[in-house]
């Protein structure tokens, strides 16, 4: 940005997003560097010997499934934790990732003067000091009560002593944390008086990006398929995430993700449709909403939400067939995808409400006739926002916000004039009655199917 002749001094304030469930470990002593740095030397060379490990744990590593238990256990059960801190133990959340530490690198452990996500690593750099864990973020490590915004004590013991002190408190997202370092002023030309809010986790900050209000669904339509949800009263539960609201600090966000998208999609078009996005989409057309009562479960992949892998088709009698017509194949697939997400988002706490808009983007929300069925099942119109930097526009909006007042002004004030999504598809007329009586018969069939992998589910 320096070499391309970008004005710094114009910068009054600014957030960041880090890759959520991330954690860096500051070895003692780091702050004592953090805060001095010379502005004649790039970082990395001023702070490779602050770190107490050197290959952090990322979102990647699923080696903390003894620690899971162990946290779960220790707060009387999976629906327990989830009811606590949003979601029930995942081995990739930083508590687990900070137990296993402790455990099998007490050293290392117990030379960490700080540890940080990785959003509020970034904001230390900028802070030249240790930044605080916001909410947002913070409610994706399983540690933190996220009716009360504080850690939880059971959940701190449950990982490594004296936690709490290497953690911080946490603080609400929207928070301006501090004025730039001295550093970025004398290297960069930063203002001093320049504020650093907050950053917080990417997925909190994409729903910051694409404005999500209070109803609003955002459906990310890719590779596998993500549900963002603003939510005012959570449900927590076995499946999905609820984080703290990025923008909103009475309310909440949840997170629901999808393994079996764009991939199955494609794959039934390929064996349906000759490989023809064309041909797929005059199926859609050319079936009628409710596919005459036949309803499809297809996990090609094991699925996330729920724990299933398959392929299970279902007649209008509830009775399992081996295939389909190609174009109710194709029709029961995309009912049964948003079927799916509508169902499982629902026992999040999730109500459509008059006002919900869903926000579509990924590749698939180029096809006009897989969003008319989404706007059909959901019984809410669906818009198209280009999201490709989500992530980082809302970093922008929230530095904006936290400049602005934070929690004492709403972030749709702050973010009303930024461009608005295009409508694509509006439900069609007589859709929700097809699809509230669709509704149940879909969840029944799941749990069956779940019940037949599994056994009798809690």
């Amino acid at each position: 940005m320096k070499a391309s002749g970008f004005d710094f001094s114009q910068v009054v304030a600014l957030s960041g997003a880090g890759q959520q469930h991330g954690s860096v470990y500051w070895k003692t002593g780091a702050s004592l560097v953090l805060s001095s740095l010379s502005p004649a030397l790039p970082l990395h060379q001023q702070l490779q010997a602050c770190f107490s490990i050197s290959d952090c744990p990322i979102w990647m590593d699923s080696s903390t499934t003894a620690q899971c238990r162990q946290l779960e256990a220790a707060v009387g059960g999976a629906r327990a934790l989830s009811c606590l801190t949003g979601s029930r133990a995942y081995e990739r959340f930083t508590g687990n990732q900070i137990a296993k530490l402790f455990q099998q690198n007490p050293e290392a452990y117990s030379h960490s003067e700080r540890i940080s996500l990785v959003s509020s690593f970034a904001a230390s750099l900028f802070l030249g000091g240790y930044s605080p864990i916001d909410y947002s973020d913070g409610s994706g490590m399983n540690l933190l009560k996220i009716q009360e915004k504080v850690w939880s004590q059971a959940c701190l013991g449950a990982c490594a002593p004296r936690l709490e002190e290497k953690l911080g408190s946490p603080v609400p997202s929207c928070s301006v944390v501090g004025a730039i370092s001295s550093y970025y002023v004398q290297r960069y030309g930063f203002p001093p008086a320049c504020k650093v809010v907050a950053f917080t986790g990417d997925n909190p900050a994409s729903l910051a990006g694409m404005r999500l209000e209070e109803g609003d669904i955002a459906v990310s339509l890719g590779t596998s398929d993500t549900l963002f949800l603003w939510l005012q009263e959570p449900t927590p539960a076995l499946e999905g995430h609820i984080f703290c609201n990025p923008v909103d600090v009475q309310h909440y966000m949840a997170l629901l993700c999808f393994k079996n998208g764009s991939l199955m999609r494609e794959k039934i078009r390929d064996e349906s449709a000759s490989g023809s996005w064309n041909k797929f989409s005059k199926a859609l057309q050319s079936t009628e909403m409710g596919n005459k009562g036949n309803l499809g479960f297809y996990f090609d992949v094991m699925e996330i939400t729920p724990g299933i892998m398959g392929r299970h088709r279902f007649n209008a009698e509830n009775i399992e067939v081996s295939a389909f017509p190609g174009d109710v194949e194709i029709r029961a697939l995309i009912e049964g995808q948003f079927m799916a997400k509508r169902i499982h988002a629902e026992g999040l706490g999730y109500r459509v409400m008059p006002k919900t808009k869903i926000l579509a983007t990924g590749g698939a929300s180029h096809n006009k006739d897989i969003l008319q069925v989404l706007a059909d099942v959901f019984g809410a119109p669906v818009y198209v926002i280009d999201t490709t930097s989500s992530a980082c526009v809302g970093s922008a909006y929230r530095a904006f916000h936290g400049l602005a007042g934070g929690t004492g002004v709403a972030f749709s004030e702050v973010v009303k004039s930024a461009p608005h999504p295009s409508l694509a598809a509006t439900p069609s007329p007589g859709a929700s009655q097809v699809y509230e009586a669709l509704l149940p018969r879909y969840a029944q069939l799941e749990q069956r199917i779940l019940s037949q992998a599994w056994g009798p589910l809690e």
